[in-house]
C-alpha cells in the first residue's frame, strides 16, 4: 500500500484523502449537529468577508476540513444528497465538546451560502429541517449590488454582455427558471443564479418567505455598507447575536473585493429610481433605516 501512494502524483493523493475524510463524514453524520446559524445573503454583499471573520474566533469552527469551502449549498443545489450528506460537513459533538472545555464557552457552527435567500425553496426547507437555527442577512444598496454581480460573472467569464445589455437580457435569460426550481425540486439553474442582477436586489420579495417562517429574534440583518466602514463594530455585533464572547482580530481584510471603473451614471439613476418603492416597502417592513443613495430623492 506504502509502495502505491509513492506512486501516485500528489493531486491523486489529495483526491483520495479528501474522498475518504468524505464518506468518513457521512458515515458519522448521527454525531454530527445541525449548524447553530446561516449568512443567507446577500450575493456580493460582503459575506465572504463576514465569514472569514467569524471563522478567525475560536469558537467558530470551520466546515470539515474534506470540503474546503464555506457552505454545503445544500438547501439550493445539493438538496438531493440528503440530511446525512449536510451534517457531514459539521464537527462532531465530541469536537464541539472539546471547544467548549478548552474556551468555557459553547462553540457556534454554521455556514454562508447567499443563494439561500433567493432559493424560491430554501426557507422552507431550513424551516422544517433547523426551525430555530440563526440568520444572519447582508443587504447592500441594491444598484452596487447589482453592479458587482455582473463584474463577478465577467471575471468568471460567463458574461459575455456589458451590463446594461445584461440588465436588459434578464428576463428572457431567467424566465422560467424560478417556476422549475419548485417544480422539480432537485433541479439547479445556473442561469438563476448567475443573471439575476436586478431580481436579486428586490430584498423584501425574497426575504418573505424567512420573515414567514422565522422569529424576528432569529435574524440579524445588516447593512453591507456598515461592514464596509467598520468591519471591527459590524463583527462585534454578530458575536454578539450568536452569543459568542468578544474576540477581536488583528486585520479585516476584504475578500471578494472587485475594483472597476463606475457605474455609468444615467444606468445608476435608472436603477437607482427602480429599486426605490422597493427599498421603501424594506425600510418599513424591516424598521431600519438603509441609508442608500435611492432615499436621497
Amino acid at each position: 500500500m506504502r509502495d502505491r501512494v509513492k506512486q501516485l502524483v500528489p493531486t491523486q493523493v489529495s483526491n483520495r484523502v479528501r474522498e475518504t475524510l468524505k464518506d468518513y463524514g457521512i458515515r458519522t453524520a448521527d454525531q454530527r449537529p445541525l449548524p447553530d446559524f446561516l449568512i443567507i445573503g446577500t450575493k456580493r454583499g460582503g459575506t465572504t468577508s463576514l465569514w472569514n471573520y467569524l471563522i478567525q474566533h475560536p469558537l467558530v469552527p470551520r466546515l470539515f476540513p474534506a470540503w474546503n469551502m464555506k457552505s454545503a449549498h445544500y438547501f439550493e443545489e445539493n438538496w438531493r444528497r440528503g440530511e446525512a450528506w449536510y451534517r457531514s460537513h459539521f464537527p462532531t459533538r465530541r469536537q464541539r465538546e472539546a471547544l467548549r472545555r478548552r474556551h468555557g464557552h459553547p462553540a457556534r457552527v454554521g455556514e454562508a451560502a447567499p443563494l439561500y435567500m433567493f432559493h424560491p425553496l430554501a426557507a422552507q426547507r431550513v424551516a422544517a429541517l433547523m426551525p430555530s437555527v440563526k440568520l444572519i442577512v447582508l443587504l447592500r444598496d441594491p444598484v452596487e449590488r447589482a453592479y458587482s454581480h455582473w463584474k463577478e460573472r465577467r471575471t468568471h467569464g460567463v458574461e459575455p454582455l456589458d451590463f446594461a445589455d445584461a440588465l436588459a437580457a434578464e428576463d428572457e435569460r431567467t424566465a422560467g427558471e424560478r417556476e422549475r426550481l419548485i417544480a422539480e425540486p432537485e433541479s439547479v439553474s445556473e442561469a438563476y443564479d448567475w443573471y439575476s442582477y436586478r431580481a436579486r436586489g428586490r430584498y423584501l420579495e425574497h426575504l418573505e418567505p424567512w420573515l414567514e417562517r422565522f422569529d424576528r429574534e432569529q435574524f440579524l440583518f445588516l447593512p453591507s455598507e456598515d461592514l464596509y466602514r467598520d468591519a471591527r463594530t459590524t463583527y462585534r455585533r454578530t458575536l454578539d447575536f450568536l452569543g459568542l464572547p468578544a474576540h477581536d482580530l488583528p486585520n479585516f481584510k476584504v475578500y471578494n473585493d472587485r475594483r472597476s471603473s463606475p457605474l455609468e451614471p444615467a444606468l445608476r439613476a435608472e436603477l437607482t429610481a427602480y429599486y426605490r418603492p422597493y427599498n421603501d416597502a424594506l425600510r418599513q417592513r424591516l424598521g431600519m433605516d438603509l441609508d442608500w443613495p435611492d432615499r436621497a430623492a
